[in-house]
């Protein structure tokens, strides 16, 4: 997270979300607080019946928290049923933000000998001592015992002469005119030596399964003899792009649009601690859609666009054909309310991003960051809140998420969060979860981290 008043971006006053109608946006201005849930439930009688259809797929739409849970479950039941979960057994210098799968025991005493923790002498019995002329350094090895009254100058992590008494630390002592070594204070026995076994002994478990991998972990490892380590892998993502307007180059021009979706949804998805397989352009050919989902064999397919009921809206339609559980049809939650997610075969699921850019943001955490999470065996983060900055506005039924800057102990809202805007998320520390009917200045607002302003272990773009 970065440090409070170092991000940039412009705090909202009084925006409101693009994918609100007008009626609802004026209800939002006009109406006072306490009045607003029973205006709701009288504008969701009234919407029920002017447009029943489109009441019907609010109806049908699951609940924010509950579409989180839903996609957790369904990671957790397909690591239970997919063989292709097995952990893998990797080389350390892959293993960065990966599980461990299996415990970390010791392969050695740790030290695996006697060493010194300092720069300085080995010394036996009292002093002083007379010093030898050849010193000890580290990687050496075994040097020859001393005898009482002797001493050898000695690097930290060499290896400690037999019959040693103490290491002496270099400020501690002194040579007098003969080369005879003089103690400036007191000797302790087995001072500043670390004995063989202090941090474990072989068979002693370091880590326990399910520990992230850090880069502690990783030196840990190491020093423990490790090459490679067993972990839960990476869930394999492979990411559709649909729509026949996007460009990938240039500027927009003649009804086309630059797609955004394409260079942002891998690194977000990698920094979600998944490995994108594939990224294919599929446009809006419904047989390419189908053989693409078809034949896909990563663990997640995410595609963009194409969840709603428009004449090139082909997901429902494509997973209908293929045979696949609707588990979340929509959500209730702005931006973002068309995202689903489907389990497509065993081990297998889809996650149906809305084509809007922050709509995507928004499908992406709810929907594709619990299920990644769960696959990969991380931990979910602890939930925080922080007080409002200012007054925001929600949606009358739905929950929002809102792009916000952290400044001090609060968060404070970002202009441009309407569905297809991304000015405001990329310039966020987080994302607030604003409550149906919105949150006063200073109410505690639920936030959601995003990977590289968390500083999180899975951060990997590249």
């Amino acid at each position: 997270m970065t440090a409070p008043g170092t991000r940039s971006g412009t705090p909202a006053a009084a925006d409101t979300d693009d994918d609100l109608d007008v009626e609802e946006a004026l209800a939002l201005v006009r109406e006072p607080r306490e009045h607003r849930q029973d205006a709701t439930a009288a504008r969701t009688r009234h919407a029920e019946h002017a447009h029943g259809g489109h009441a019907a797929h609010r109806h049908r739409a699951t609940p924010w928290p509950q579409a989180r849970e839903t996609a957790a479950r369904a990671a957790r039941s397909a690591a239970r049923s997919g063989a292709r979960r097995a952990p893998v057994s990797v080389p350390l210098g892959d293993a960065l933000g990966l599980t461990l799968a299996a415990s970390l025991d010791a392969l050695t005493d740790l030290p695996s000998f006697d060493t010194s923790a300092m720069d300085g002498w080995a010394v036996a019995g009292p002093g002083p001592w007379d010093v030898r002329e050849q010193g000890v350094l580290a990687g050496h090895a075994q040097p020859e015992p001393l005898t009482d009254g002797e001493a050898v100058r000695i690097a930290t992590g060499a290896r400690i002469p037999a019959d040693t008494t103490a290491v002496l630390r270099s400020e501690h002592g002194r040579l007098d005119a003969q080369g005879r070594l003089h103690p400036t204070r007191e000797v302790v026995h087995g001072q500043d030596i670390r004995p063989r076994g202090q941090e474990c002994r072989t068979g002693d478990q370091l880590l326990p399964v399910g520990t992230l991998v850090t880069p502690a972990v990783l030196g840990l490892a190491a020093a423990a003899g490790y090459d490679t380590v067993t972990v839960v892998p990476r869930p394999r993502v492979e990411v559709l792009i649909l729509g026949d307007e996007l460009l990938t180059e240039g500027l927009p021009h003649d009804g086309l649009i630059r797609d955004a979706l394409g260079p942002m949804l891998p690194p977000w998805l990698r920094g979600l601690g998944a490995e994108v397989t594939a990224v294919r352009r599929i446009g809006d050919d419904a047989k390419a859609l189908y053989k693409a989902i078809a034949s896909s064999t990563a663990d997640l397919v995410v595609t963009t666009g194409g969840t709603a009921s428009g004449p090139v809206d082909h997901i429902h339609p494509v997973l209908e054909r293929i045979g696949a559980e609707l588990l979340v049809d929509g959500v209730k939650v702005r931006p973002g309310h068309p995202m689903l997610l489907a389990r497509t075969k065993e081990g297998q699921h889809l996650v149906g991003l809305p084509g809007n850019p922050l709509a995507a943001v928004s499908g992406l955490l709810t929907l594709a960051e619990p299920l990644l999470r769960t696959l990969a065996a991380h931990p979910a983060p602890e939930p925080y809140t922080l007080p409002l900055a200012e007054a925001t506005h929600g949606h009358p039924y739905d929950t929002r998420l809102i792009p916000v800057v952290l400044r001090g102990d609060a968060a404070v809202p970002l202009h441009y969060n309407g569905p297809a805007m991304l000015r405001g998320i990329a310039a966020a520390d987080a994302l607030a979860v604003v409550a149906p009917g919105g949150a006063q200045q200073g109410a505690e607002t639920e936030l959601l981290d995003l990977p590289w302003a968390a500083a999180g272990i899975g951060v990997c773009f590249t």
